[in-house]
């Protein structure tokens, strides 16, 4: 097969994962195939009565609930071993009590669920794929399924025009969609914090959301740059929340690559650790009940820290630079950029105080996910 061939057929898998995505989000239901079985399969957090009804018809088999382990033992379920826990479906759960079932926040508003039934052998892989699907579109991680023989997926895809997309291609979407990163658009842009400043938008071959690189002055490649990798955080950044330190990061980081004399920070979108800003403001309900942080993120079902890291080493390689001086106070970004191919020559400190606001996030970083706070 040519180069040609394989980006082409590269881009028709990240296609097909990235509208699988799009018709999640627009609570429709879509094919998940594996190499000897599929699923249909909808957002929990999507479904409706009617939509329920729907994808039972259509696949002609009784679908299932699935959760992350998270979520379950948040819902008192026993383990079985795997990281997707499937619930039979019983005839007193009804659609809302399926979408509150995926979705933390209401579980203060009823207490008392269950009991379960767990279907505890045979997981077909096609089941986490779907999770993984959900956790991509910014959903709750959380699918009903329902199985598919093989001989049935043509006809329903097409006479439901329906999307499938292959459970392998959804595992590997965002390293491919790293690997596929293009230059889009650059240009000077002064700042407050640093006049000489060039924006450079990378774009994924699937036409997802831009990753943006701030290059203060002109950096030397042959040297270690200074770095900051930045997850985008709405609230922080843009708006002054205090319940995190982002915005203080950001602006701080910016000044220390002017000192520095120049530099480069990279402007992700991981927003929430990579959950999303729907999923994070349910984790602030959540944290407002008492939960930190961490528990928030978990008992939502997904976990701790959804970001990779493997973005931000193709952005740094396409501008040049292999080495960096990295300005963070968490090791996996250490770890994440190494394992990419990019050497982090130096950790720099990079932390502010704490208010009372954000007192007990920051402590939980630093007890929990080990940053040097």
């Amino acid at each position: 097969m040519s180069n040609n061939d394989k980006n082409e057929t590269e881009l028709k898998r990240l296609r097909a994962v990235d509208r699988a995505i799009a018709d999640l989000r627009r609570g429709l239901s879509v094919v998940v195939t594996g190499e000897d079985e599929a699923s249909l399969i909808l957002s929990t957090e999507m479904a409706y009565d009617t939509e329920l009804e729907t994808l039972a018809a259509r696949s002609g088999a009784t679908p299932v609930l699935a959760l992350t382990a998270h979520r379950a033992n948040v819902l008192h379920i026993q383990p079985t071993g795997d990281d997707t826990i499937r619930l039979v479906i019983e005839e007193w759960m009804d659609a809302p009590l399926m979408r509150a079932l995926a979705d933390a926040t209401h579980d203060l508003d009823q207490p008392f669920r269950g009991p379960f039934t767990r279907i505890k052998e045979g997981l077909p892989p096609t089941v986490p794929a779907a999770i993984k699907l959900t956790k991509l579109a910014r959903l709750l991680p959380s699918v009903l399924a329902a199985p598919l023989s093989i001989d049935q997926i043509d006809h329903i895809c097409e006479a439901h025009d329906l999307v499938r997309v292959n459970l392998e291609d959804i595992l590997a979407f965002e390293d491919s969609a790293a690997l596929q990163l293009k230059t889009v658009a650059s240009a000077k842009v002064p700042l407050q914090a640093a006049e000489n400043t060039t924006f450079h938008a990378f774009r994924p071959a699937d036409g997802g959301i831009e990753h943006l690189a701030i290059v203060v002055g002109d950096p030397n490649r042959r040297e270690p740059v200074l770095a900051r990798l930045h997850s985008e955080c709405f609230t922080g950044d843009l708006i002054g929340s205090l319940k995190c330190d982002c915005g203080e990061q950001l602006r701080g980081a910016l000044k220390a690559l002017q000192e520095e004399g120049g530099g480069v920070l990279l402007y992700l979108a991981q927003e929430g650790r990579g959950i999303g800003l729907i999923n994070k403001l349910r984790a602030y309900k959540l944290q407002a009940q008492g939960f930190d942080t961490i528990d928030a993120n978990e008992r939502l079902g997904f976990d701790a820290d959804e970001r990779v890291f493997r973005p931000a080493a193709e952005m740094l390689k396409l501008l040049g630079f292999k080495k960096t001086r990295l300005m963070t106070n968490n090791p996996e970004k250490v770890e994440g950029l190494e394992r990419h191919g990019i050497t982090v020559t130096e950790r720099v400190s990079h932390k502010f105080p704490s208010n009372t606001h954000n007192e007990l996030y920051l402590a939980t970083k630093k007890k929990r996910s080990g940053h040097y706070l």
